[in-house]
């Protein structure tokens, strides 16, 4: 019975004559009109009382002592070792070497390097107990930026802003941070502007 109701139903909807526009193409049945993208999420600094806080600095010192050696064997572990692509090691590999990568400029400049811990920033509409479940979490993200010197105050507003382009102030990697099982662990990303 359910059988025959469906043939029925598309049997009928092939039978329907489509509506035509104007120029004489049949309408489309579904609305085409584009949603309206959904606002990027703004990014805030991490809350210096947060339990997270710590975990990402010392994440983030770590990764910038590894990027300034510039040693592959060091920071490459730390941005998914085996499973990192032999492009995107270039890539970073690259990025270190460019004189006009936010990188170099962040890390190699003679000017004082300053540190962002960014996050993003929680809905208005999250509750007390919803923003201390996401708190109390075993998994989180932040993003970390460096610049040198004088540009310590422009950070990135969202995400998007993080994406190392060599007109950047700043230098960021995104780390995923997870205490789940015995021993805390971390990874690290750099994203990159599309070549």
């Amino acid at each position: 019975m359910r059988a025959f109701l469906i043939s029925s139903a598309l049997v009928a909807a092939l039978a329907t004559p489509a509506l035509a526009t104007e120029t004489g193409a049949p309408a489309p049945l579904l609305s085409v009109e584009a949603d309206a993208p959904a606002p990027l999420a703004q990014l805030v600094p991490l809350a210096a009382d947060s339990a997270w806080t710590p975990r990402f600095a010392a994440a983030a010192d770590e990764l910038a002592a590894a990027l300034r050696s510039r040693d592959e064997a060091r920071w490459v572990p730390l941005l998914g070792g085996q499973w990192l692509a032999a492009e995107e090691r270039a890539r970073v590999a690259g990025l270190l070497r460019d004189g006009d990568s936010p990188f170099r400029h962040a890390f190699f400049s003679k000017g004082f390097a300053n540190r962002a811990i960014l996050g993003w920033s929680a809905p208005a509409s999250l509750s007390a107990d919803e923003r201390s479940a996401i708190e109390a979490g075993q998994e989180a993200e932040a993003l970390v930026c460096w610049s040198a010197g004088g540009a310590g105050g422009q950070w990135p507003a969202t995400a998007a802003d993080a994406d190392n382009r060599a007109d950047r102030p700043y230098a960021c990697a995104r780390i995923a941070y997870s205490i789940r099982g015995d021993t805390p662990t971390w990874r690290a990303f750099i994203e990159q502007p599309p070549a």
